[in-house]
């Protein structure tokens, strides 16, 4: 599947609220202008640059910390949608002798993890070994805490994917790696070093990258105030942390010129109500599946 755009599920929402473009707005051909006809009253900010931009990065794994010791496992939900998304992490019925091995980078307190583990009950006895890493310390404490975690089918680990540190497995090794809006939080001038490090790790010919993160014009990205743009695209959260928002052609061009070849490049728009308050919210996520070639 080439460069597109996903097919919307049809929802059911409250009738007190008319829609007139239902749930999905792929028909609607938007380019960032006009908002004004889609409810937003301020454009975009581009390059307000903020000088602690060094500090902010110097700064992240406090940053990821501090969230976590405030949030715990509490801030987000448990990822059910990964199977509908991505059903190759449907592996209990995996016909191989081998090992398959699976790496998630960014893992917070396993929000992925471990629904992967539920969904496909996974023991000792599993085919399957599940990796897990995190920036923050914290997060990795808490996902460790879990009752869910077992040392005989999963590790977790703190590891800083911009770093070129070693990996607590072989190069070549890796069935799948996820990476589920983690991209977006680094410094978009190490985005080339995050993907060839981890893809060393893939094994040739099928090792696969699944990948979920922001896209231009997201709700998230339109939200944001002048002050908080550090540069085109890249914004810092009042708690300290980045978001990055991704162009499609972007991410297949840092995928491809890193050795992966492309499957699935696809935006995935959806809109999503918030009945309480009366709100539209229109989302953009961008999802890629590349192979190692």
């Amino acid at each position: 599947m080439g460069l597109g755009t996903h097919p919307i599920p049809s929802h059911g929402i409250s009738q007190k609220i008319k829609l007139s473009h239902g749930m999905g707005w792929d028909g609607m051909g938007w380019d960032g202008t006009g908002w004004d006809g889609m409810g937003w009253d301020y454009p975009i900010p581009l390059g307000a640059l903020t000088p602690t931009f060094e500090t902010l990065k110097s700064d992240l794994p406090s940053a990821w910390n501090r969230f976590y010791n405030v949030h715990e496992n509490k801030f987000f939900k448990d990822r059910q949608w990964l199977f509908t998304e991505f059903p190759e992490l449907l592996v209990s019925n995996t016909n191989t002798e081998q090992v398959l091995n699976i790496l998630e980078v960014g893992c917070g307190v396993g929000n992925s993890i471990f629904p992967i583990i539920r969904t496909n009950n996974i023991n000792s006895n599993s085919n399957v070994f599940l990796y897990c890493c995190d920036y923050s310390s914290t997060a990795i404490d808490i996902l460790k805490q879990t009752s869910d975690y077992n040392t005989k089918y999963c590790h977790g680990f703190v590891y800083d994917i911009t770093s070129s540190n070693p990996m607590p497995f072989e190069e070549n090794s890796l069935d799948f790696i996820l990476m589920i809006f983690v991209l977006s939080a680094i410094d978009p001038s190490q985005h080339d070093h995050v993907i060839k490090n981890l893809v060393k790790y893939l094994k040739p010919g099928r090792g696969k990258l699944l990948f979920r993160d922001y896209g231009l014009y997201d709700m998230a990205q339109l939200r944001f105030k002048n002050d908080k743009c550090i540069e085109k695209n890249l914004y810092a959260r009042s708690d300290g942390t980045l978001t990055y928002f991704f162009q499609q052609d972007q991410l297949d061009e840092l995928f491809t010129r890193n050795g992966l070849t492309k499957e699935q490049n696809l935006i995935d728009r959806r809109l999503q109500v918030n009945r309480s308050r009366q709100l539209k919210m229109y989302r953009i996520w961008l999802q890629c599946k590349y192979i190692k070639a």
